[in-house]
């Protein structure tokens, strides 16, 4: 079940780049200095993307953990 682990792996660290791409998003947009409706709309246009990676990220963390149990 070694497979198992490394694919988890691989999900797990396909979710943190899309969550490492969601705080830059957020932190280009806070620079370019928006003002409070434009930030709010871009942070809402995150906020999917981040939930989706967070999801990908604990998914291949259980993956993962399915490997470990079962090898």
């Amino acid at each position: 079940m070694e497979i198992l682990i490394w694919i988890g792996a691989a999900i797990s660290v396909a979710g943190m780049a899309g969550l490492i791409y969601c705080i830059a998003r957020v932190a280009r947009a806070k620079r370019a200095g928006l003002d409070d409706d434009a930030l709010r709309a871009e942070v809402g246009k995150v906020v999917p993307l981040n939930l989706g990676a967070l999801f990908l990220s604990v998914v291949g963390l259980m993956v993962v953990v399915l490997g470990i149990f079962f090898g």
